[in-house]
C-alpha cells in the first residue's frame, strides 16, 4: 500500500510535503529552491552553487557555524546541493529533534548572513573545490561541464554551472541579496518533511516556524527550451591529466516532465546499452572488440529527475590511443541501428526494468534519500508519488519504447566531444 502524503500550502507561498513513516525514530527534513545552474545570469557563472554556500554560513539570529553545531549536536547530518534547476538543503536527524531543524531552515529561509566576509571566503572555497574536483583532476568536469557547450547553444544550457573564476571573483554582496530576494523566495521553495512525525503537530510546528517568513513574488522561470541539433557538433578538449583518451556522446531527450513514459524508454535503453557486463556496448566494445577499457550510457549528466526540457542522453567512453573516436562511434551507431530495427527481448528488458526497480526501491529506502525525492518531484513534477510510481511504470516500458527510443538517437542530432592527453605524466 502506497504511504499517505500530506501537501498543503502556507499563506506565504511555501508549499509543504509532509511523508510520515513510523518505522523508525528519525526524520528527514528538506527544502528545495526552484533555482539552480541554468538559472545563473550570464557573467554570473557557478553563482547558484556560491550561494549555496553562502547559506550554511549563518543568519541575522544565528552565528556562523551554529546550524552545524546544532544538528550534529542533535545527532544528526546535514548538506545541501546544487543542481541544473533547483538547490536543495536537508537534514537528518532524531525525531524528537524536528521542530529545531525546522527552526534552522526557516531561519535561513527568513535572512541569511551575507556579509563581505563570508563571500570573500567561501569564493576562495568555491575556487578551491573547483581546483581539487576539476582542474587538478584527470577528466575533470567530464561530460557534465564539457559536453554541454557541444550539444547546446544557449547560454544557461551549455555554461559552466561550476563557476569560472573570473565570475566568481566579480560577485558582490548586492548580487547575493539581490539573488536571495528574487530566487529564496517561501513561494519558490518546497519545504519536505518524513519520518516519525505527527502530522497535526508538524502542520502547526510549520506554521509556526515558518508562518512569518515574508511573502515575495515567485520570480516568473523562463523557458529554457532550444531548437536540437539539425547536424553533428563535435567539441575536442586537452587534458593534460588524462592518461588516455575519451570520448562523450550527447544526445536531446524527450522533457522529463510532459513526456515522462517516453523519457522511461530512454533510461531503460542506457541499461539495456552499458548496464552490467551483459549489456550491448560492454560485450561489443570491451569484451569482443576491445575498443574501450570504460564504457556508460545514461540519462542527464547529473542522473535521471534532476532537471526539465531540455535533458541529455550521454554515452561515455575511454580507450586506447591506438583506437579512434571514429571507431567508438561506428560501433556505437551500429548497435543503436541494431536496436532501432529489432527491439530487445523479453529477458533482456526485464533484466534491465528489474534491476532499475530494484535500485529505486532501495534509494528510496534510505530516508534521507526519499525525503530529497519527494521535494525534487514536488517542485518538478508536482506530484511528490511519483517516487512510488515510478518503478511500476518503469517496469511498464515494453521493449518496442526501447527500440523507438534507440531510432531517436542519430548521428546527424548529436553531439561529440572528444578528449586527448595533452602530455606531462601519465
Amino acid at each position: 500500500m502506497t504511504p499517505a502524503l500530506h501537501r498543503f500550502t502556507l499563506d506565504n507561498g511555501l508549499r509543504v510535503v509532509l511523508a510520515p513513516d513510523p518505522t523508525a525514530p528519525v526524520v528527514g527534513v528538506s527544502v528545495h529552491y526552484d533555482v539552480g545552474f541554468r538559472s545563473e545570469p550570464e557573467g554570473r557563472t557557478g553563482f547558484a552553487h556560491l550561494f549555496e554556500h553562502l547559506m550554511f554560513q549563518g543568519s541575522e539570529s544565528l552565528e556562523k557555524l551554529a546550524h552545524f553545531r546544532y544538528v550534529q549536536s542533535s545527532g544528526g547530518t546535514f548538506n545541501g546541493s546544487t543542481h541544473p534547476d533547483y538547490t536543495d538543503y536537508f537534514e537528518v536527524l532524531p525525531s524528537a529533534a524536528l521542530e529545531r531543524a525546522l527552526h534552522l531552515e526557516a531561519d535561513r529561509m527568513r535572512a541569511p548572513k551575507i556579509t563581505e566576509e563570508n563571500l570573500r571566503n567561501q569564493i576562495d572555497v568555491v575556487k578551491e573545490e573547483i581546483r581539487l574536483n576539476v582542474l587538478n583532476r584527470p577528466y575533470g568536469g567530464f561530460p557534465w561541464i564539457t559536453l554541454p557547450p557541444v550539444l547546446y547553444q544557449t547560454f544557461p544550457n551549455a555554461h559552466n554551472g561550476y563557476g569560472d573564476f573570473v565570475d566568481l571573483e566579480q560577485a558582490t554582496v548586492q548580487d547575493c541579496a539581490d539573488f536571495f530576494d528574487t530566487y529564496y523566495a517561501p513561494a519558490n521553495a518546497v519545504l519536505t518533511v518524513a519520518g516519525d512525525l505527527d502530522v497535526e503537530a508538524t502542520k502547526a510546528l510549520v506554521e509556526k516556524h515558518f508562518g512569518d517568513v515574508p511573502a515575495r513574488p515567485k520570480p516568473e522561470r523562463p523557458s529554457f527550451a532550444e531548437p536540437p541539433p539539425d547536424t553533428e557538433k563535435r567539441g575536442e578538449q586537452l587534458d593534460k591529466l588524462a592518461p588516455m583518451p575519451a570520448l562523450a556522446v550527447g544526445y536531446r531527450m524527450p522533457d522529463p516532465i510532459n513526456e515522462l513514459d517516453s523519457y522511461l524508454g530512454y533510461l531503460v535503453l542506457a541499461g539495456v546499452l552499458a548496464e552490467g557486463d551483459g549489456s550491448r556496448l560492454q560485450q561489443r566494445l570491451v569484451h569482443r572488440d576491445a575498443l574501450v577499457t570504460d564504457i556508460n550510457a545514461g540519462a542527464g549528466t547529473f542522473g535521471p529527475f534532476e532537471a526539465r526540457d531540455p535533458d541529455t542522453f550521454t554515452v561515455t567512453a575511454m580507450h586506447p590511443d591506438t583506437v579512434s573516436p571514429e571507431q567508438v562511434l561506428e560501433a556505437l551507431d551500429d548497435e543503436l541501428e541494431k536496436l532501432a530495427a529489432t527491439p530487445p527481448e523479453d529477458q533482456e528488458l526485464m533484466r534491465v526494468t528489474a534491476r532499475w526497480v530494484a535500485n529505486l526501491h532501495g534509494e528510496h529506502d534510505q530516508l534521507i534519500n526519499r525525503t530529497l525525492a519527494f521535494g525534487a518531484f514536488e517542485l518538478l513534477y508536482g506530484d511528490p508519488s511519483l517516487v512510488f510510481a515510478l518503478p511500476e511504470r518503469l517496469a511498464a516500458v515494453t521493449a518496442q519504447d526501447v527500440s523507438a527510443a534507440a531510432k531517436k538517437l542519430r548521428a546527424e542530432s548529436r553531439a561529440v566531444l572528444v578528449v586527448k592527453p595533452a602530455g606531462g605524466e601519465q
